[in-house]
């Protein structure tokens, strides 16, 4: 049994009690409670869960973000410490009410939660995009790619010029540590065309939980390969703002 799966089955036990009732399809908000790392988390319709992840310095977290040696590049770990602990990757009461399988974007509270079958989801914390650039909508997982070249759209290039040396005419920026993309890129799409909109890695730690890219979700590199080994092919996502 792997230390992640140690850690999410404790959390899932720690919610057990709140069972169906934290069954809601809506966004939540979060704040914390206490000096115990608890976190209130709080859905549209008033019911709140009581959240309470393993705080900083233990051992399994020490293994699920430490160094990772991954497609011939070493992932430094992650001194997750600096980062709110509910953000920490864990599994929880599902709270969407989405089929299993399902991707869902809560952007107000900066997680994402990979629905399962049992009324559980895996739920990580995320940086989402800055203000009037966030994207909201349905779509689905067309293709998932580990360590992404990153190509910045023409929009972007026109707001920064200085990355058109990454343009699709030039090839793309190259895979590797310092790539946007991190570690791994799940590509949405809606009807059909690509939405340009990711779910991808960042070696930008304390990016986690605020809004700070353009339009994207991004998560720690060591939570998007997990999610990447969980998702299914062509995955249903949805986004809530």
């Amino acid at each position: 049994m792997s230390s992640s799966d140690q850690f999410s089955r404790r959390t899932f036990l720690s919610l057990s009690a709140v069972g169906a009732a934290s069954l809601l399809a809506s966004c939540a908000s979060t704040r914390p409670v206490g000096r115990d790392m608890a976190t209130t988390i709080t859905y549209r319709d008033g019911r709140s869960v009581v959240d309470r992840p393993l705080a900083g310095g233990s051992a399994e977290l020490d293994a699920m973000y430490g160094e990772v040696y991954d497609g011939g590049y070493v992932i430094p770990a992650v001194p997750y410490q600096k980062i709110p602990a509910r953000f920490y990757r864990q599994r929880v009461v599902d709270p969407t009410g989405q089929p299993p399988g399902t991707i869902v974007v809560d952007t107000p509270s900066r997680f994402l939660y990979l629905v399962e079958s049992g009324g559980t989801a895996m739920r990580y914390g995320v940086g989402i995009g800055r203000e009037g650039f966030a994207w909201q909508g349905t779509g689905v997982i067309q293709w998932r790619q580990k360590w992404p070249k990153w190509t910045p759209p023409d929009e972007m290039i026109a707001r920064k010029p200085e990355l058109a040396q990454y343009s699709a005419d030039n090839g793309g920026m190259s895979p590797g540590l310092d790539n946007p993309l991190g570690a791994r890129a799940l590509y949405i799409f809606q009807n059909g065309e690509d939405t340009l909109y990711r779910l991808h890695g960042s070696p930008e730690w304390n990016s986690i939980g605020k809004a700070v890219s353009s339009g994207c979700v991004r998560l720690l590199n060591q939570d998007i390969i997990d999610l990447y080994e969980r998702v299914p092919n062509k995955a249903r996502v949805l986004v809530w703002q």
